[in-house]
Order: C-alpha cells, then structure tokens, then sequence
C-alpha cells in the first residue's frame, strides 16, 4: 500500500465528516485523564490487560526535562540511556531503540535516535500534553519496532475540537540552577465555524550542567539549546476532523566522552589493531597509539528536523464501522555532527509512515479494530563516521484487534503481519517477514479489582544497523561489523498483571518473562582501552522482571506512594547483557491544600554488578527530588508558580544504560524555577 493510497483515504474522511462543529464532549473528540489514545479500542488504561502508563497534568509538567528519556525516567520499568545534557531515549524493561518505540499519536517520528544513544529524540518535551507508555502485548500493534515497548506522545498540533470561546491557550517559562537553563513554551488555538488553527513556539538554552565529585566542575559537551515551532489547521465537523500541521526543530549539543585518540583503529578478523599494532600483551604496551589529540571542545550536533503530520478521525462513516481513524507524518531529518568547527559527518533520515485503523461495530460482544500501515525511510551517513551505507527500508503491515467481555471477563487477541525489505548501497538486499500475535485474558473477580494474564509471540526484523555496519563509531566508542545473514528476532513472552483502582489503597504490579529466540546484539570481539569491536550476533537470551507501585490515600490531599522494578537480562548460554538498567525502590509523598501542593520522592538505585563482558559495575546512589506549586490567578488567567529540586543530596550517579556512564555522570543538584498560565 503506497503513500497516495493514504492521502486518498484522508480526502475521503473530509467528504465523511461533513456538519456542524463537533460536540465538545463527544466521543473521540475529548481524552479522559485515563484514557489511552494509542490503544485502538480507545480503553482506560485500568482496562488494558498489560502494563500502561500515563503521564498527563501536573505530574507530566513538574517531570519536564530536556530529553525525553531524562523526562520519564523514574516511572517503574522506565530509565533512559542518557548521553549528557542533549540526547537520551526511554528504556523500557531494560530494553531501548531498536526495540522501543517512539511514536507522536500514533505515528513514528522517524528520526535518527534509533541509530545511536547519541542522536536525540526528535520530540520537544514542553509542547507534550501527556505520554503513554505501552508495555507487553499492548504495544505489539505498532510493530517489531515496539517488541520492547512503546512511547506514545500525545500533543495539540493538529486540533481535535473547537476551542470554548473560540479562542485557548497555555505559556510556561522556567529557569534551572545546575545548567543554567532558560526555557519558554507558548501554544495556542483559535477556531471560527468549522476551522481550528494551531501555533505553538517552544525554545530552551541550557549550558554545561554541574557534576558532583567530579574531575571538573561541570560535564564537558552536555550543554544544549533548541527551537520548535508548529502551525496545525483542522477542519472539524459534527462526526470527526481532518487535519494537518507542520513542524520545524532545531537545536545544538554537546558529545561529552567523544574521544578521537581511537580514529586510526581498525579489525584484524576479530582482534583489534590502533596505531599500525595489535595488542597481543595484557598491559597493550606494544600500541604506539596517538595521544595528541586534545580538544578543548566537545564535538557538536548540529540538527534540523522538518516533519508534516496528518490526522483525522471519523465517526460511524457507513454501516458496520463504527470508527476510521488516520495517522501519517512525513520527516526531513538531518543532522551535523561538527568538531573543531568542520562538519565532520551528516545523518540524515527523510521517510513517511502512515496507518489507518478501522473499528467495527460490535458482534455481539465482540469489538475490534483492523488496519494497515505503511512506511518508508531513507537513511545515510556521509563523513568520517559513515559506519552505515545509504540505505532504504520499506515496510507493509496489516493488524487486527479484537476483544470479547463476558461478564467480569475479558477476552483479547491480536495479530500483526509485516513485510519488510531492506537495500543498502553495495551490499545485498534482505527482506524478512516477522510475525506478531497476542491473546490475554483480564478477570474483575471483585469491585475496583482486576488480574490478568498475557501471552504474546512477537518478531523484530534486523535493522539496517544491525545488517550492514561497517566503520567506526566515536561517539559510543566503538568499531561496528553488521551481519547481513541476520534472522528476525522472535520474543514469547508472559506477563502477569494485578490491579486495585478503587478505595484509598491503589496498586499496580507486573512480573513478565520475555525469552527470546535469536535475539540480535552487539558482541564485544576485543578491547583496547575504552574502544571495543563488536559486531551484531543473535543468541537465546530471556528477560525476567517485576515493577509495580502501591498507592495510600490516607486523608483529601494527602497520599503515599511505594514504587519500584527490577529486570534481569542473560543469555540462555551463559553470561549477562549489557547496559542493563539497576533495580530501583522508592517512596513518594503528595500533598494538596487549597492553592497549595508539594511533593517529595527518595528512590534508591542499587548496584549494578550483573554486568557483561567488558562491561563496569556501576554503584549505587540515593536520589531526592520535591516540587513545591502554588496555584494563583494573574492577570485573570489561571495561573501556577512551581520550584522543583532533582537530586538533592548532589551525590555522583552513574547510569548503567547509558553508553558512556562512566565517562557522562547524571546532573547534580538542580533547582528548576517556573511559571505557567492557561488562558
């Protein structure tokens, strides 16, 4: 299915959605606090028989970082694989891109994050007006792509309904101690007969951010500053909208820990030579390797982002369907990577990705949703670190959802069949056909209670990384080698799920066991110093871990919150997986009184001494953040006035996710002052 069979669609559903402007609170058009939008049933997330998470309001605002992965970190199951103060991506259950998603309602972002740790997730945080965050089988209808999980991100570009008044809006600024940041966000929508108009202008400027017993004062390369703007238009009748927006980013950062002291190393089958020498002695006394490169300077990327976004949502468009519904985006993405004020090698990505869901009416008890996705990209590297060929990856996908409710049961089964085929220049084609299906089953067996359990086999197809790497990688340190035999990668999972939404005590808890078959990574070959060889291998390997969080309401305005995860990832053969995140446990208060509220949260992160070859312990640390708002009216408008602390105690923190943790610690202690009104 191709790109215009999608527009054909779209123009489709504006003939569809022809009346009056739509009812404010009509189905589809407003989302409930817990509704799921990237659910295609449109279900709460205490409905959804995997772990879900949602992250809307106040939480989401005080939460605001610069990166997306430091945004959501915290939450159980999900940490981020930082690179300083301008890149990191969300880890889930231990796993990151290319096994996590990252989607804006729906759609892939098609960025270059999926590539590196280094390459930043190319969503603005401050223009999000929540995040979903699909775990297990929930996530399986976006593809291999979400076989770890998927990242959701819920925005106002494109309106869905008529402003009240015709006219709303929200501003937020705010300023932070440890990197000097200055941020500013302002969005608004206006709407006249059935036209909604949208404008939203974001920027942020942050410099090198304050480590503790540290070497130096501040982290090398972990400053960085952005831009965003967007203008959406919709069209809005009485049984859904049509609509489009365009969205330009761009920003700067730093690359702390590049090193170019390893630009001259290269493989000998699987050993590694640096400086014209093997390192055939333990102590690697025979390299005469070249230390004279030394930058005062971190290396820079330099990033454009150009991204058109489609949507639109129809209500009961003829007999038997109750619900179409569109998502699309076409991306132009580049970015820099500059050193010493030369550009030093270009990414760039330009590709579409489109999906049209249909929900049937129901069959008795039966409901469903079925569709068909298509997506395109192409990706290339052009300088000194071109380790990936200009390639193409092409993919076709059908899906269908269906779920059953007999009395306190629910029944749910879900399939998705994806075709995908891959070309690089110079080197051959590989097309694979990964297969995904799920079925779970959620019991109400008491009021406000729910278990449930659910069974998914699903398939990744390799990506081009994996496929055809071939050069060096300076920024994680490294000599890729990619496989072109590679297989798809096949996961069977379990996950078992209690729930209590009801009453003063609340709780969520998950433990899931994902063993996979020919699960694809990057195997260390050899060493030299703090530059390995790998190349992309598949091995058996299973993850095993719990989270959950236990809430108390003890009094209105007064809770208590327990949380925690633990993952553990090993090879079926013997031996640990890399970069896996520590078990974490931690205890959250809330509290709310009148325009008053505050909050304060410990978290322990343990020791991480499960480790990989070639891989460092990390310690652990204790971690402190509190938040203190007051709620005010100015100028008429309503109005709040926030300061939130991270990392209190300023203790050192190494992540274990992160590719350069030993080189890149988190930020030290931080106060970030802010205000924003709603108008």
């Amino acid at each position: 299915m191709q790109l215009r069979t999608i527009l054909l669609a779209a123009a489709g559903l504006s003939a569809l959605a022809g009346g009056a402007a739509a009812d404010q609170s009509g189905p589809g058009f407003e989302v409930g606090e817990v509704i799921v939008a990237g659910d295609p049933l449109g279900r709460s997330g205490k409905d959804v028989a995997s772990s879900v998470a949602v992250v809307r309001g106040d939480e989401l605002d005080h939460r605001r970082q610069s990166t997306l992965g430091e945004t959501l970190t915290g939450l159980p199951g999900v940490n981020s694989d930082t690179f300083g103060g301008g890149a990191s991506r969300p880890v889930i259950r231990g796993q990151t891109a290319p096994r996590v998603k990252v989607l804006t309602d729906g759609a892939a972002l098609l960025d270059a994050s999926e590539v590196s740790p280094d390459h930043a997730v190319s969503g603005e945080p401050l223009l999000l007006e929540g995040v979903e965050i699909l775990r297990g089988p929930s996530a399986l209808l976006y593809g291999g792509g979400a076989i770890g999980g998927a990242v959701n991100l819920i925005d106002r570009k494109i309106p869905a309904r008529l402003p009240d008044d015709g006219f709303e809006g929200a501003a937020e600024v705010r300023l932070g101690s440890a990197d000097n940041e200055r941020a500013g966000v302002i969005g608004a929508t206006g709407g006249a007969g059935n036209l909604a108009i949208r404008l939203e202008l974001a920027g942020r400027k942050a410099d090198d951010y304050e480590v503790p017993d540290w070497s130096e004062k501040t982290l090398d390369g972990s400053f960085s500053q952005g831009r965003t703007a967007t203008l959406g238009l919709s069209w809005i009748g009485s049984r859904g909208y049509l609509g489009a927006a365009y969205t330009e980013q761009r920003s700067k950062y730093g690359l702390p820990g590049h090193n170019h002291e390893y630009e001259g190393c290269h493989p000998h089958g699987s050993t590694l030579h640096c400086g014209g020498h093997g390192h055939d002695d333990d102590d690697h006394e025979g390299h005469d390797h070249d230390h004279e490169h030394d930058h005062e300077d971190a290396p820079v990327v330099d990033l454009t982002s150009r991204r058109f976004d489609l949507r639109g949502e129809i209500e009961a468009p003829f007999a038997g369907i109750e619900r179409i519904r569109l998502r699309g985006g076409y991306t132009d993405y580049a970015h820099d990577e500059i050193d010493e004020e030369t550009v030093a090698t270009t990414f760039t990505n330009k590709g579409y990705d489109a999906r049209i869901e249909a929900q049937h009416a129901p069959v008795g008890a039966l409901r469903g949703v079925f569709g068909v996705q298509t997506s395109r990209s192409d990706f290339a590297a052009v300088g000194a670190e071109s380790f990936i060929p200009k390639s193409r990856a092409a993919n076709t996908a059908i899906f269908l959802l269906e779920e059953y409710a007999a009395g306190d049961w629910r029944f749910e089964g879900a399939l998705r069949q994806e075709w995908q085929n891959m070309r690089a220049f110079g080197r051959p084609d590989a097309s694979h056909q990964p297969f995904s299906a799920s079925v779970s089953a959620s019991w109400g067996f008491a009021p406000g209670y729910l278990a449930s359990i659910a069974v998914a086999r699903s398939q990744r197809a390799p990506s081009a990384q994996e496929l055809y790497a071939r050069g060096v990688h300076l920024a994680t340190n490294t000599y890729e080698i990619g496989d072109a035999a590679l297989d798809v990668e096949t996961a069977n999972s379990v996950e078992l799920t209690l729930k209590k939404t009801d009453g003063a005590t609340t709780f969520t808890a998950s433990a899931y066991r994902y063993a996979y078959d020919g699960y694809i990574y990057a195997s260390t070959l050899d060493q030299f110093e703090d530059f390995r060889l790998i190349r992309y291998s598949q091995a058996d390997a299973t993850f095993t871990g719990v989270e959950g969080e236990l809430r108390r309401q003890f009094a209105p305005g007064l809770s208590a919150t327990v949380f925690g995860d633990y993952v553990r990832a090993k090879f079926d053969d013997g031996g640990d997986l890399p970069r896996i995140p520590a078990g974490r446990l931690g205890l959250r208060g809330d509290f709310a009184r009148g325009d008053w509220s505050a909050s304060a949260e410990y978290m322990r992160v343990f020791e991480q001494e499960k480790i990989a070859a070639f891989e460092r312990r990390t310690p652990g640390y204790d971690m402190v953040n509190a938040t203190l708002a007051y709620d005010l009216a100015l100028g008429g408008f309503d109005s709040q006035v926030f300061v939130r602390g991270t990392n209190l105690l300023d203790e050192k923190a190494l992540n274990h996710a992160s590719f350069i943790a030993n080189v890149a610690p988190l930020r030290g202690r931080n106060f970030t002052l802010g205000l924003r009104t709603r108008f």
